[in-house]
């Protein structure tokens, strides 16, 4: 017999420990994207997630006997912090079986509830094989995080509050996946309700098992997963996850990671709020469906921000990634001749744009090698830009899309020199505003030879520059005019011994 899932929706037992979620305007991205669009604010739950409704309905539903054996879930996280609140709650032992990828944000908030912590393997699948291990040896009740009916219901309650808050017409709803027990939920009870609101799941392209499996017509197995959005990060989508997606899901999205670090972005700036990644991937969907050329505009709709337990530490890498991903930061590798004024020359070039980071070190004495990257308003400008570059005779390489260039070789631009001979390295502090490293051009002597140079914008309202100059010797008190007349503020690193290691060849 079909399980009835509005009525299973309708009497979920999810308010004893859920809030009923504000549905919020997100006014800078609304903006940008032409359409309204609405933030389902799950990421204001107790656990900072959506996901105690599903396990607190499938655990409150439990006999008596099967709590009292205690109860045990595998979780890349966000799960194990629902089962964790909903065992609190009722009085039951809970284990909690979790990937070693784990942020430890996530671990710890599981232990903070009195929870047992199991970790194992890498990924939320091998974490379900060893939960599934133990259940049989201990006896405990199994609480799955998406592919079961209950849990699915409780999950389901999302969609009924958005309809319930906002009566008028939605164009579509965009919900993470990863197992695919929230978009089964919603999708069940909002499709029977308001079948014209499209429904459209979004993932990593690294994890997008649902994509897959509905392209194919059967579940798939992936031999892999990506793990920055380890919320989402599940190898096989559920039986029961994957029959509702096939009867009610219009579409998925699947989107990179530099997509999900500008959707973090995009949320904190409208809202003040960190998303975690699979918190953070139904609103980088909406921004790819927005974005689309053919898409009528001024549309309302809404995205789950389903999940915020984010580990401060990957926030370097998120700022980092996030303009890429916005589209705004183009980079390349570009070959410049090593000659006086060549480096002068080439900025002449980039113009009035703004540059996020310069990274040059002079490589021989006929050529250097410039890593540099540049604030753009649209993809295509990066096409561009290397082709100012070309018609300058400069070879380039467009490095934007090149993983290995993004995550390793910014961070290892230059080494040492044997061709940087009295080389003296300061330490400035460029003010933060166009024309501030023209003018320390501009007033440096030509014959004065720049044989390093490393600057990333960090945001502030200065820019932190690391600068190898060649003065000779007899113009040290025209060189110390010039330090003086810049005005910015500088320290001379020359005896600096990471510097001896890494970027001169011997010792002097």
């Amino acid at each position: 017999m079909p399980i009835d899932y509005l009525k299973r929706i309708l009497t979920a037992r999810v308010y004893d420990v859920a809030r009923e979620t504000p549905l919020e305007a997100a006014p800078g991205l609304s903006e940008r994207l032409g359409h309204r669009l609405l933030l389902k604010r799950e990421d204001m739950q107790t656990v900072f997630s959506f996901k105690l409704r599903g396990a607190y309905n499938k655990m409150v539903r439990l006999s008596e006997e099967e709590r009292a054996r205690g109860v045990i879930a595998a979780s890349a996280g966000n799960h194990a912090q629902g089962v964790a609140l909903a065992a609190q709650h009722l009085g039951c032992h809970a284990v909690i079986v979790m990937p070693v990828t784990t942020p430890a944000v996530k671990i710890e908030a599981v232990r903070a509830r009195q929870a047992q912590v199991v970790l194992a393997g890498d990924s939320y699948s091998d974490a379900y094989s060893h939960a599934l291990s133990l259940q049989q040896k201990h006896g405990f009740s199994f609480v799955h995080p998406f592919d079961d009916p209950d849990v699915i219901a409780g999950q389901g309650t999302i969609g009924m509050e958005i309809l319930r808050q906002h009566p008028d017409p939605i164009e579509a709803i965009f919900v993470a996946i990863g197992g695919g027990g929230l978009i089964a939920g919603i999708a069940a009870y909002v499709k029977q309700i308001r079948p014209e609101i499209k429904i459209i799941g979004v993932q990593t392209d690294d994890s997008n098992a649902m994509a897959q499996s509905l392209a194919c017509g059967e579940r798939v197995v992936l031999s892999e997963v990506g793990l920055f959005s380890d919320g989402t990060a599940v190898k096989q989508v559920g039986l029961e996850t994957f029959a509702l997606a096939q009867q009610f899901v219009d579409e998925v999205i699947c989107v990179n990671t530099d997509a999900i670090c500008a959707a973090i972005k995009d949320v904190f700036q409208d809202t003040r709020s960190i998303m975690e990644p699979a918190g953070a991937l139904a609103i980088a969907g909406a921004k790819v469906w927005a974005e689309r050329p053919d898409q009528a505009k001024h549309k309302t709709l809404v995205a789950i921000a389903c999940g915020a337990n984010m580990n401060f530490d990957r926030l370097r890498f998120v700022s980092e990634r996030a303009e890429i991903g916005e589209q705004r930061e183009a980079i390349f590798a570009v070959t410049i001749p090593e000659q006086r004024g060549s480096f002068k020359r080439f900025c002449a070039l980039i113009g009035q744009r703004n540059v996020t980071e310069f990274n040059y070190r002079m490589s021989d004495l006929k050529r250097a090698h410039v890593f540099v990257g540049i604030q753009i308003q649209a993809r295509d400008e990066a096409n561009a830009i290397a082709s100012i570059f070309a018609q300058e005779g400069l070879e380039t390489i467009n490095l934007t899309d090149d993983e290995m260039a993004k995550l390793h070789i910014r961070h290892l631009v230059g080494g040492s020199s044997s061709h940087a001979k009295d080389e003296r390295l300061f330490r400035f502090e460029f003010p933060e505003r166009p024309g501030a490293l023209s003018r320390f051009l501009t007033q440096m002597r030509p014959d004065w030879n720049i044989s390093l140079f490393h600057y990333r914008n960090h945001g502030a309202d200065f820019g932190r520059v690391l600068v190898g100059l060649q003065v000779p010797q007899a113009d040290e008190a025209a060189f110390q005019h010039f330090l003086s007349g810049l005005g910015y503020p500088h320290l001379e690193e020359t005896n600096n011994p990471a510097y001896h290691l890494f970027l001169r060849p011997n010792r002097p």
